[in-house]
């Protein structure tokens, strides 16, 4: 198998600003909604939307057949996410858009973190650094002992954590299943898992507000799918520091529709979470390049 070429940065750079837009019109979308549903019942039905959409490559996954090793994997990662998804829509309901967007930039930081936990892959000191600049920007965010810190800002720290650790397992599945059975797989686990909580606090929901989280559904997997694009045209070093302007549009939503007020430490604060991240990439990546590029061979003349 041959290796994508990554050498279209410009292509990169825009199937991620396609990325961050659908993803902030997902955050708005629910935003909208509010609290007139249950987390996890919301959570439930945007997934079951899921199911649909991903059944052209569920099916075939499932008639192949599926390892237990990869089911037992699947449904540790469905546990994670059932808790992330159901804390990602309790904090999008409560607090500002743009503090919601600027929290989830964690989401790399416990990835690395879990990575030396049970990966046993190597803390460096950049990693280090990274993580600790990054600490310092959801300080800024925060602002602990400065401001009353919101159930909704406890929630959304719970799904970043429980996404990255999501994330670490289906790092492990890559090697195991194809990266759309990965996707299918959560789905299907996810919905199963929300369904009694779901159905524990269900609320006839309207056929609007079906309709929305329908919405949220559809641009929730266009965005997976155009930043899986992304990562094919482009090094991570490249896209990476294009995930920042989510949170300007997510804070331009917040101001615009939401009327909520533009907090510049937020903006601080996220901008300096992605510079760790987007340092940590970068220099990982000039690290890889050092040890796979040959060494030169000497010619005589």
């Amino acid at each position: 198998m041959t290796a994508p070429d990554q050498s279209r940065p410009i292509v990169g750079i825009l199937w991620m600003l396609v990325t961050g837009l659908c993803f902030v019109v997902v955050t708005g979308v629910v935003r909208h909604l509010g609290t007139g549903l249950p987390a996890a019942q919301s959570a439930f039905i945007r997934f079951l939307y899921g199911i649909v959409f991903l059944a052209p490559t569920l099916l075939p996954a499932l008639k192949r057949g599926i390892s237990p090793q990869v089911w037992k994997l699947a449904l540790g990662r469905g546990v994670l996410h059932v808790m992330a998804v159901i804390l990602w829509f309790f904090a999008m309901a409560r607090i500002p858009v743009a503090e919601v967007t600027a929290i989830g930039y964690l989401n790399p930081i416990v990835v690395t973190v879990g990575a030396a936990l049970f990966l046993g892959e190597r803390l460096a000191f950049r990693r280090l650094a990274a993580i600790a600049i990054a600490l310092v920007g959801a300080i800024i965010i925060l602002r602990p002992g400065f401001r009353e810190v919101m159930p909704g800002h406890l929630g959304q720290l719970g799904a970043a954590i429980c996404f990255g650790l999501s994330y670490l397992i289906a790092k492990r599945m890559s090697v195991l299943v194809a990266p759309g059975a990965i996707i299918a797989l959560l789905s299907l686990m996810v919905t199963i898992g929300l369904a009694p909580l779901a159905l524990a606090v269900w609320v006839p929901p309207t056929l609007e507000q079906v309709g929305w989280l329908g919405v949220v559904a559809a641009f929730a997997t266009i965005g997976h799918y155009t930043m899986a694009r992304a990562f094919v045209a482009a090094p991570l070093t490249v896209t990476q520091p294009v995930t920042f302007l989510q949170l300007v549009w997510a804070t331009l939503l917040g101001w615009l529709v939401f009327d909520e007020a533009v907090d510049p430490l937020v903006l601080v604060g996220g901008g300096i979470i992605i510079a760790a991240i987007s340092y940590m990439t970068w220099r990982e990546a000039q690290i890889k390049r050092r040890v796979v590029t040959p060494p030169p061979v000497a010619v005589k003349l």
